[in-house]
């Protein structure tokens, strides 16, 4: 523990011991090096006082923070919010209106003549069609099936490394981080096949089995592994960013009193970093939730695994039609991630800001 030391002053002593010359008690002080600062107002201790500094009301970030809070700036973030929502509102309309409705006029002119009903929400739910034999219920399900755990799973063992690299100092750690940091510029497509190969075949070393062949077909297990590995470099080097930052005095305090590094990261680094777990958890389940590629290549297309993006791709039909379930189920598809984003919102914006300001 560092000791903390109380800068008092010097003590008072002997005036020739310190190397400077007695002042002679008719002295009136140093002479102003300004002639205009001389007389009454130069004397007595608001003289002495270091004069505060001035607050920079014109600084470098005075324009830009006065820009970014006048009228004109907060009417060009309304128009840009409308100017975004507008093709989801065309979504939501068009999931509504009745397929003669969808291929005969735009979705605006429903806005005047309103012909809305959940037609296309039932089929696209239960019934099959569009080369599937059943709705997209299964398919939801899936999605949440493989969204959930494989954003659990990298946060919880992201968790755990990234204090481990942050906290518990051992030899290479620095190795280690730097190793799992760079890991980030792989791509995912030149992992897809070698991983593949990984749990089809397995990995040999001659006539030595180093990882024996897995049969993980039909099951969500390769599909969590595979987003589980891509989504770790990324997750340790965020979360080990914001548990470094974490006061020591906490965490030697913990230590003195007997707490082993398992309760420590219990009871206090989770806590503590919960506003950066829900936002990678955001990041996460929104990838997962949306991918397409890596479900494909590790569940295949089959209903019984496969999410509920493999299901959208097949809406349209071959000549491109059924606009109206594909729209419905492309609404369908962004609830989940919007009731998510909603519930997570308040530790997102804290775990944006975490960092930024100390004290």
């Amino acid at each position: 523990m560092t000791s903390l030391r109380k800068s008092s002053g010097p003590e008072p002593s002997d005036p020739t011991s310190s190397g400077a010359e007695p002042s002679d008690p008719t002295s009136s002080g140093p002479e102003p090096s300004d002639s205009k600062a001389s007389g009454p107002a130069s004397s007595g201790p608001e003289a002495s006082a270091p004069k505060a500094a001035p607050r920079a009301v014109g600084g470098r970030g005075g324009p830009v923070r006065k820009a970014f809070s006048s009228p004109l700036a907060s009417v060009f973030v309304i128009a840009m919010t409308v100017l975004w929502t507008i093709p989801t509102l065309g979504l939501l309309v068009t999931s509504l209106r009745p397929k003669q409705d969808v291929t005969t006029s735009g979705w605006w002119s429903a806005l005047l003549h309103p012909d809305f009903g959940l037609g296309n929400y039932h089929s696209v739910l239960f019934e099959g069609g569009s080369g599937a034999s059943t709705g997209l219920m299964p398919f939801l399900v899936n999605s949440l099936a493989i969204s959930v755990p494989a954003t659990v799973f990298p946060l919880v063992l992201a968790a755990m490394a990234a204090y481990a690299l942050a906290w518990v100092r051992f030899r290479g750690s620095d190795a280690v981080f730097f190793t799992v940091f760079a890991l980030q510029v792989v791509p995912l497509q030149m992992a897809l096949i070698p991983l593949l190969r990984l749990f089809s075949s397995g990995a040999h070393l001659g006539a030595l089995t180093l990882i024996p062949a897995v049969d993980l077909k039909g099951s969500y297990a390769p599909v969590w592994l595979a987003h589980t590995m891509f989504a770790m470099p990324l997750a340790v080097f965020l979360l080990h960013n914001f548990i470094a930052q974490l006061p020591r005095d906490l965490m030697e305090a913990a230590v003195v009193d007997g707490a082993s590094h398992f309760k420590i990261f219990r009871s206090i680094v989770l806590p503590l970093s919960a506003p950066a777990l829900a936002s990678f958890a955001i990041f996460q389940f929104l990838w997962v939730w949306n991918d397409l590629l890596v479900a494909l290549t590790f569940a295949g297309g089959t209903p019984e695994v496969a999410p509920m993006t493999v299901r959208l791709a097949q809406l349209s039909g071959s000549l491109g039609g059924r606009w109206e379930l594909l729209t419905a189920g492309a609404f369908l598809s962004i609830i989940v991630p919007l009731i998510v984003f909603f519930s997570l919102q308040r530790y997102f914006v804290r775990g944006l800001l975490a960092g930024s300001v100390k004290g």
